[in-house]
């Protein structure tokens, strides 16, 4: 047995791959970090008939989104990578965008938080294919749980906005 050095790991994923699979999750982190602070801002401002309905489903929401960036970013530090932790990393990396500064109308929320939860599902998959290469099985298991959350949560989403 090899002895353990600082900095060195040695898990059976070369350090190429560990980089490129860190970068995406760094992307999924920052993509997962943007959608919490717009489900909460959503949370506090939503307005209107459906405000009961609506300000409990976000919070439900945003509560599983604060659970998920830990898990995201303990993955990354675990690959040997730094997780990305500023809003102008996040910024940089994020491909959604935050929230409007002016809340929107309930229902118009609810078509926002859609298409961050279809591009946070976007950018879960687009690392697959790093992990795959790599027999990163960990990185691939939170990535399943991650779309599972993000599909089912845009779908229901969705619903609110059907006649």
């Amino acid at each position: 047995m090899g002895k353990a050095t600082e900095g060195h790991i040695d898990i059976g994923i070369d350090e190429k791959d560990r980089a490129a699979i860190a970068e995406g999750l760094s992307r999924l982190l920052a993509d997962t970090y943007t959608l919490y602070l717009t489900t909460h801002n959503f949370h506090w401002n939503v307005t209107g008939p459906m405000f009961n309905t609506l300000h409990d489903m976000f919070m439900v929401q945003y509560t599983e989104l604060w659970n998920s960036v830990d898990l995201i970013a303990e993955r990354i530090r675990s690959l040997g990578h730094k997780a990305p932790g500023s809003y102008a990393q996040f910024s940089e990396l994020a491909s959604i965008d935050d929230a409007p500064a002016d809340p929107p109308k309930a229902l118009d929320m609810v078509a926002i938080l859609v298409t961050g939860h279809e591009a946070v599902a976007r950018t879960a998959r687009s690392i697959f294919p790093l992990a795959d290469k790599a027999s990163d099985e960990p990185t691939a298991d939170l990535l399943t749980q991650r779309l599972t959350v993000h599909e089912k949560t845009a779908w229901m989403l969705r619903s609110l906005l059907q006649n």
